[in-house]
Parts: C-alpha cells; sequence; structure tokens
C-alpha cells in the first residue's frame, strides 16, 4: 500500500525536477494509488460449490505528466506516465514520454487555475483502507446469508441462483502543477448488487446497498431485497405491445440516465456534435417539474470526492432547472473552450477513471459524480400510482444503449426483473421478465412527466461511474413491445 505522504512527495519532488527543464512551460504532476477488491458470489442450490469466492484485488500506482513545451511560436501538448515507479527516474521517463507525445492543439487553452477551497474534509472510512481479508470475506457470506434466510423462510431451498458481487475501492491521489494547484484525495467506497433467481419460478430479483463507511455498510440487506423481490414476481405476466403510462423504478431510471442522458449533457458530446440538446441551452427541454444536477460535495455519498483529478474543489453543476437546459458537465480543457460572454462553465468533472478508480495512465475526462434528480412538487409512490392508474411498474432493466447515435435521443432497453402491471392505481400482477423491451426517445421521457416522488434513492449501476440519487418518475405514452411471445 502507498502512503497519500509518499504520492505527494513524489509529485513535490517531480514539479521540481521538471522546473529546471527551459522548453517546459507548464507542468501537471499527478500520482495515485488504486485498489478494487471483488468479492464474487456464485451460489447454486442444486450444484455443489463455494458460494462465496475468494477475494479478487487490482492494486496500481503511478506518475503522469501533462506538460506544455515551447515550439517556435507555438505551445504543444504532452502526456506521459510510468507504472510502479516513483523516483526522479521515473518521472524522467514520464517527462520523455510527454515530450515525445506532445502535439500542437489550438483548442487547448491552460492548465487549471485554483479556484477555492473544497468543502469536503476526511470524508473517508480508514477502517476500509485497513480492512483484512477475513473481514472482507465476511461481507460477501452477508450478502448470501441475507438472501438464503429470505428464500428459505419463505420455503424456497431448491432450484436457487444467487450471483453478485461486493466491491470496496479504495484511492489515494496527489497532484501538483505550477500553476499554483497542490493537493490530495483519500476516497473509500462500498457496494453491492446481488441477483437471486428462483430457476423453476423463472423469476430473477436484484438489490444492492452503497456506502463509504464499513459500520453503515448492509451487504445483507441487498442480498435479502434480491430474494423478496424475486419471490414477488413470482407468476409474471406478459403484457402487449402498445404505448403504456410506465413508473420507471430508481434502477431503471438510473440505467436511462448513466447510459443516454448524462453523456448528452455534457461538453465533450457537445464538441463532438453527438447530443440530442445540441444549441438548446437556456431552452426548455423537460417537464418543468424536473430538476437535474451533479454535486461531487455531497457527504457521505458514494460519488463524492475532495478535488477533482485536475485538483478543483467538487461542488455542485446545475444541468437542467425547471425544465430548462441551463449548464453542461465539463472538465478544464473544455470549460476554456466554450467559455464565452454568455456561458462560464466551472470545471467541476475532470476526472482520469478507469475500471479500478483514479488512473494516473489517463489524462483528465469528463465524468459525473453524484447526479441529483428530482421534482419541483415530489410527490408519494402512493400518488404516483394514481396518477398512472392503469400502466405498468418497471423496477429493473438491462442493456439500455442509444440507437441511431447519441443525437437521436432514441434509445431500447430490456425489462428483466422487478416489474409489475398497474390497474386502478395500485400494484397488480407481475411482469414475465426479458419479454418487454422499452423503445423510446430520451426527449420523450424528459417532456412526458406526470410525477416524481420526493423520496429517492442512490443508485449505481453496472458499468456506470456515477451514482444517481434517482426518484421514481412515471411518464405517459410509453412504446413498450412484446419480444418473446414465441417462447409461450
Amino acid at each position: 500500500m502507498i502512503k497519500t505522504e509518499d504520492l505527494r512527495r513524489a509529485v513535490a519532488d517531480a514539479l521540481k525536477y521538471i522546473r529546471k527543464h527551459k522548453d517546459v512551460i507548464d507542468a501537471e504532476v499527478f500520482a495515485s494509488w488504486n485498489d478494487l477488491i471483488t468479492i464474487r458470489l456464485n451460489y447454486t442450490s442444486d450444484i455443489p460449490c463455494n458460494g462465496v469466492h475468494e477475494p479478487k484485488s487490482i492494486q496500481s500506482y503511478g506518475l503522469g505528466i501533462l506538460a506544455t513545451f515551447k515550439k517556435g511560436s507555438k505551445i504543444e501538448v504532452g502526456f506521459g506516465s510510468v507504472t510502479n515507479d516513483l523516483t526522479k527516474e521515473g518521472v524522467l521517463d514520464a517527462l520523455m514520454k510527454a515530450k515525445r507525445n506532445r502535439v500542437y492543439d489550438p483548442d487547448f487553452k491552460a492548465l487549471p487555475d485554483p479556484i477555492d477551497k473544497p468543502s469536503l474534509k476526511n470524508y473517508h472510512d480508514n477502517s476500509v483502507m485497513k480492512i483484512s481479508e477475513k473481514d472482507t470475506v465476511d461481507l460477501g457470506w452477508k450478502a448470501l446469508d441475507g438472501s438464503l434466510k429470505a428464500l428459505n423462510n419463505r420455503g424456497h431451498k431448491k432450484s436457487i441462483i444467487i450471483g453478485g458481487d461486493v466491491t470496496i475501492l479504495r484511492e489515494r491521489m496527489a497532484i501538483k502543477t505550477t500553476k499554483g494547484i497542490d493537493d490530495f484525495d483519500e476516497t473509500t467506497s462500498l457496494t453491492a448488487n446481488i441477483t437471486a433467481m428462483i430457476e423453476n419460478k423463472n423469476v430473477k430479483g436484484t438489490g444492492w446497498s452503497m456506502g463509504t463507511h464499513l459500520a453503515a455498510f448492509k451487504p445483507e440487506a441487498a442480498g435479502r431485497e434480491a430474494a423478496e423481490s424475486a419471490m414477488k414476481t413470482i407468476g409474471g405476466r406478459k403484457i402487449g405491445s402498445g404505448k403504456h403510462n410506465v413508473i420507471f423504478g430508481n434502477q431503471p431510471l438510473t440505467d436511462i440516465a448513466s447510459n443516454v442522458l448524462i453523456p448528452s449533457l455534457d461538453l465533450s458530446s457537445v464538441n463532438a456534435s453527438n447530443t440530442p440538446f445540441l444549441g438548446m441551452l437556456g431552452q426548455e427541454i423537460a417537464s418543468r417539474n424536473l430538476n437535474i444536477y451533479d454535486d461531487g460535495s455531497i457527504k457521505g455519498e458514494t460519488g463524492s470526492r475532495k478535488i477533482t483529478c485536475e485538483g478543483v474543489p467538487t461542488g455542485r453543476t446545475d444541468l437542467i432547472k425547471n425544465g430548462t437546459l441551463i449548464g453542461f458537465l465539463a472538465d478544464n480543457y473544455f470549460a476554456r473552450k466554450f467559455k464565452s460572454n454568455l456561458y462560464n462553465p466551472i470545471p467541476r468533472n475532470g476526472f482520469r477513471y478507469s475500471t479500478n478508480g483514479r488512473d494516473y495512465k489517463n489524462k483528465a475526462g469528463i465524468s459525473p459524480t453524484n447526479v441529483v434528480i428530482e421534482g419541483n412538487n415530489g410527490t408519494t409512490r402512493d400518488n404516483l400510482l394514481k396518477q398512472v392508474d392503469n400502466g405498468v411498474y418497471i423496477g429493473r432493466i438491462w442493456y439500455t444503449y442509444a440507437i441511431n447515435g447519441l443525437a437521436m435521443g432514441d434509445f431500447t432497453s430490456t425489462i428483466i426483473a422487478d416489474s409489475f402491471s398497474i390497474k386502478d392505481g395500485k400494484i397488480s400482477s407481475p411482469l414475465k421478465p426479458n419479454t418487454i423491451r422499452i423503445n423510446t426517445n430520451i426527449k420523450h421521457i424528459l417532456n412526458n412527466i406526470i410525477g416524481i416522488t420526493k423520496k429517492k434513492r442512490s443508485t449505481l449501476v453496472w458499468g456506470s461511474g456515477e451514482v444517481v440519487i434517482a426518484p421514481e418518475i412515471a411518464v405517459s405514452n410509453v412504446q413498450l413491445d412484446n419480444i418473446a411471445g414465441f417462447l409461450g
């Protein structure tokens, strides 16, 4: 394990060395250490199994340098990195790579300037940083026990499959630049995503739990939720194709947001003309009841960080307010490129994420943190059901992706679990999993909102780095298509 002090010393020494090179105008030195621990669940009641696999850990550390160089009257930009080496020799290696890779980029303006002080301090959990192998494995057993107890108590002991994982992410980073940024960050997060299947009933349920501190993390609750949601959907039925009034639960709303909406609300998509909201800043694009913002400084949320990977304090970026598009997610590069007299984006979302955390091998790009979706007139789920009257409650989807390109706004997704018919304003019969596909457009979703619950839940979907603090949202006339009528 690399200490934060080691990272801070490394970036300071590196910058001191880089300053001696006369062809370097400015430089940003970033060093990080990450550890991603995965405890995989694979329980099968009818086949001998281990239930919980031994933890797998992916650790990495190193240093990256982004520098600007003089070349005649032009400024060139280069990036280089080195793995498992924080020495002077490693710094020289990274700097030489940056020199070899340098290019002229007319859109690059400057490295970030210090702007304000971070609001988060000492928000990580030392007990997660020091967690033992035994305590790590115990988290997996707690999740599995939560599912099995719930299923066994209802008489389900055979034809059971329980899968998913518990993950622990530990991050340390330090950054120092010639522009005056000098800071560090330490982050801990824990997540449990569990799936419970009762094969002879052809049902599947899901549950999840998230946290930043070990004492408050409850993987057993995620396991229990998965089992209970599976049992609720026994005897599922199919529905006919057509337009339906729909309530999107926390997970479906998060899946749609992470795969379609949020990527459409960052400046890199604007730069590529790859957003359905191109040229619509300041215009009404959604129901006036809808607000969406990103905030990486919310205490206790899994997506929170003290600073970005560019050394800028995290904070709030409003995206949609009262249905009007008022901002985009930005890093330093695109914030400076799109700055004008009418729009001055603040780079609160410059991160270097990879599959195992903040990655010194990457240049900063735009990444969301905690995306909050809420309504001006929040209501209860019961009132939302009454407003829909007759329709469909969608509790779990997967394989959500934009079709015809992100700019068109069209997307599709498959309903896989935790879903029900709504009749006379109440939850009715469960839906048969994997028989219904959503085919609609993100603009239709935004502009046909019936209601939004006041209650929200922090939600993370597979493959996404951000947390969506999601309500349940009712939308009218959503196209649903039956895709498995041949299965009988």
